[in-house]
């Protein structure tokens, strides 16, 4: 900001120019991290004697006069003041005298900087509260639905019968990836740049650590350059909403398709969906979609902020006040869809009847008639060429795997043909799926009862804590 006549300059901007610039219409949510940093900054200049004991209490009272009129509503943001700072110190400035010394050895730019570290935090610590809140209305639905068997698929098709919450518990294990990308990410996010000035510090011999402690910071940065042109903790955050955002697509994808006429195995509560304005018998999956087409926002916003920081030279450039609107629409349009998913998720009934039936087509268990002729001492391949075959002999004829003869086997021993008969033949579809579950609780992380029941327990342990 600049004034006709002072300082450097003689001429105010151009009105174009000024209204271009400006950015307090979306920095102004830095507000109260703006305050706190400035109440550290005060601290800091009065211990170096820069501003008495009673100038440092005046600032305090002036800067949380303003936090209340923020707060209330009542602040009166002016667009010519450019930013959030400027019309934070010209407030105060207005009130307390001893304003106009607050920004001794500070400039906007790692004013800036630590703000948004500030921010960020905050926000981090609020995004692992709300995947929590999806990872517990999913550990809710499986646990709900412990029995009920649906088939897995690879490249949609269908492969092998799992159960519903081993599917739903392979988004929990994704979230909690999640969670620990956002972890890292406030972790180098928790470092103090303010006391670096423009670029280069201060010569009034300022101690940072004041301000350290005082914001509870775990360090203070070791390079003034670097300190305010850094936004890699920015782009750490972008990466890993972004890929959260895509976690978050590809379960919205799942459930879409699964409530899906063609597949049935669920739906959402009216709440979550929407009607046609034409069809009157539609029941659209609104808010899954939504999340879908959000996800897009969230990766282009990480690439938008790549692209900004690429060709910038060393330090501050101007060009970085268009990191806050990518930031900020991410960090709002990550925690809307964690929260709507939670809530849809909660939302949902599952037709285990339908579940079952789709999972109890036969050649979902051809990979175990395979398993059982190699235990008969017939290689692999070879088992995976008979069992192949027989598919094949299946479908010419018109009928299932599991109806064909002895003699649709015509190479297997009467042993390799008991061992067939015994995984498809002879027992109810339920029971026949249930049997080669239980056949994988010896493998850790196989979707077997045991194996299911032992996640639904540890996952409520781990989200109870």
């Amino acid at each position: 900001m600049r004034a006709a006549g002072k300082g450097r300059f003689r001429q105010r901007p151009d009105p174009v120019a000024e209204k271009f610039s400006r950015s307090v219409h979306f920095d102004r949510r830095l507000a109260h991290h703006d305050l706190e940093g400035s109440r550290a900054h005060a601290a800091v200049l009065a211990k170096a004697g820069i501003l008495s004991r009673k100038e440092a209490a005046a600032i305090r009272k002036g800067l949380d006069r303003i936090e209340a009129e923020i707060s209330r509503g009542k602040f009166r943001w002016k667009d010519s003041l450019e930013d959030v700072h400027m019309n934070i110190e010209a407030a105060l400035t207005a009130r307390i005298a001893a304003g106009a010394k607050l920004h001794t050895g500070r400039s906007r730019n790692d004013q800036v900087a630590t703000d948004l570290r500030l921010w960020i935090r905050e926000t981090i610590r609020g995004d692992e509260k709300a995947v929590c809140g999806l990872q517990r209305a999913l550990l809710g639905l499986a646990d709900r639905n412990a029995e009920v068997i649906l088939p897995g698929y690879t490249h949609l098709q269908r492969a092998q019968p799992v159960f519903l919450a081993h599917h739903l518990l392979a988004y929990v294990e994704m979230l909690e990836r999640d969670k620990g990308r956002l972890r890292d990410a406030a972790r180098r996010a928790d470092v103090l740049p303010l006391g670096s000035g423009a670029l280069a510090g201060s010569t009034l011999g300022l101690d940072r650590n004041v301000a350290r402690k005082f914001l509870g910071f775990r360090e203070v940065t070791a390079n003034s350059m670097d300190a305010v042109s850094d936004r890699d903790f920015l782009v750490e955050y972008l990466a890993a909403v972004a890929l959260g955002g895509v976690h978050l697509s590809r379960l919205a994808e799942d459930l879409i398709l699964f409530s899906s006429s063609e597949f049935g195995f669920l739906k959402f509560g009216e709440a979550f969906t929407t009607g046609s304005s034409l069809m009157p018998q539609k029941r659209n999956p609104d808010m899954a979609e939504l999340v879908r087409g959000k996800s897009g926002r969230l990766t282009g916003h990480l690439v938008s902020l790549l692209t900004l920081l690429k060709g910038l030279p060393l330090t501050y450039n101007r060009d970085l006040q268009e990191d806050k609107e990518a930031v900020f629409d991410a960090a709002d349009t990550w925690r809307s869809s964690l929260e709507v998913m939670a809530a849809a998720v909660a939302s949902v009934q599952v037709d285990a009847g339908a579940c079952l039936y789709a999972a109890s087509a036969p050649e979902l268990l051809a990979t175990d008639v395979a398993d059982a002729l190699v235990r008969t001492g017939i290689p692999f391949r070879r088992a995976h060429q008979l069992v192949g075959a027989a598919v094949r002999a299946a479908e010419e004829k018109g009928t299932r795997m599991d109806r064909l003869e002895r003699g649709d086997w015509p190479e297997l021993n009467e042993r390799e043909w008991r061992e067939v008969s015994a995984v498809l033949q002879g027992v109810s579809p339920s029971a026949r799926l249930r049997k080669a579950l239980v056949a994988r609780d010896a493998v850790v992380g196989a979707p077997a009862p045991g194996q299911v029941r032992f996640q639904l327990r540890r996952w409520a342990k781990i989200l109870r804590s």
